[in-house]
């Protein structure tokens, strides 16, 4: 079979492979699409996982099932989550999947960016779900994706009436805006500075989007909510900078959520004061969980989300390293698909 091999961000080969094995309780999906997500777009934490084939936002069809896999037969249309939690570890218990050790090993073979992918059976378990019929192959790609965006809106306690920032617009960024209405946020305020994405946001819905390279952040927001602030700030980018103005711009008793990690060596000071006299709160989410894909899959088949809105770009499976170029410009794009078959 063909796979994309990643070896760096500016060297990914198409190679030959043999087709996984399937064994007792796994299964063998022939992909369809695999998004590119926007992790893998940032050098540092690509560099600690190449050479692979990545690829974690996979969708295919089950062309074979091993001895004693149960709830899934030949031609079931499925997404696949790369990892799935023990549910038994404390970790498990207190509702942290992703920090779960099991969770952590679990994996894809060889990743999504190949023409066919081994579910081993602790994720065929726990963590594969079956399209519903109205769901395309393009909506459930974006699965795990949306699922990130749950698990971190929950976090955030973002509620009904909260005014909502979301720093950075890129289609995560996109995926916050839109469930942050779908939350009850009254209003929903983007900031970045590409005009594309500014102007997506705003036709997705956004009450006002904020060009970040002609306007102090800080002043508009003062300006857009009369002074109050935001009650939820979700930074997108992993930059101490957008950090700094994500605290800056929280209102008393708000909370600014990280959504993406900085470098390891980087650092963000903070005033330890003034977050506890305004009762700000400071939270990270990372990843999402078993019961955020199901989530995330219901919101999708109810049209709350789908590829129509956020899909810019689609590349076969041989043009992969095109793809990651599209994706990782900050231009009139969006979200990039790999799509090895339409059908």
């Amino acid at each position: 079979m063909k796979v994309a091999k990643v070896y760096s961000l500016d060297d990914i080969r198409i190679e030959d492979a043999p087709a996984p094995g399937v064994g007792p309780g796994e299964a063998l999906i022939r992909m369809k699409v695999c998004g590119l997500c926007t992790s893998d777009m940032i050098p540092w934490y690509v560099a600690r996982k190449v050479p692979a084939v990545l690829g974690h936002e996979p969708v295919g069809v089950v062309v074979e099932v091993g001895r004693d896999a149960v709830g899934f037969q030949e031609g079931d249309r499925v997404f696949v989550h790369h990892h799935a939690p023990c549910f038994t570890c404390r970790l498990c218990r207190r509702g942290f999947f992703s920090l779960c050790q099991v969770w952590r090993a679990s994996h894809l073979v060889p990743g999504g960016l190949a023409e066919f992918v081994k579910i081993p059976a602790h994720n065929l378990r726990y963590d594969t779900l079956r399209l519903p019929d109205g769901v395309s192959f393009e909506d459930g790609s974006l699965i795990e994706p949306l699922a990130c965006s749950v698990k971190a809106l929950r976090r955030a306690r973002a509620q009904a009436g909260d005014i909502v920032l979301v720093i950075g617009l890129g289609v995560m960024g996109q995926l916050n805006a839109l469930l942050a209405r779908r939350c009850g946020a009254k209003t929903v305020i983007g900031a970045d500075l590409v005009p594309y994405r500014l102007e997506k946001a705003l036709s997705l819905g956004a009450d006002a989007a904020v060009d970040v390279s002609k306007e102090d952040l800080t002043e508009r927001m003062r300006e857009l909510t009369g002074g109050l602030m935001a009650d939820v700030v979700i930074v997108g980018p992993g930059s101490v900078d957008a950090m700094r103005s994500g605290l800056a711009c929280v209102g008393q008793g708000g909370t600014v959520m990280l959504f993406t990690p900085s470098g390891p060596e980087e650092r963000l000071e903070i005033t330890p004061h003034d977050l506890y006299f305004n009762e700000v709160t400071l939270v990270t989410s990372y990843s999402c969980g078993p019961y955020d894909t199901r989530e995330a899959m219901e919101l999708i088949d109810q049209g709350v989300v789908s590829a129509e809105q956020l899909v810019t770009h689609r590349f076969p499976l041989e043009e992969t390293a095109e793809g990651f170029r599209k994706a990782k410009e900050a231009g009139a794009s969006l979200k990039t698909l790999i799509v090895m078959d339409e059908t």
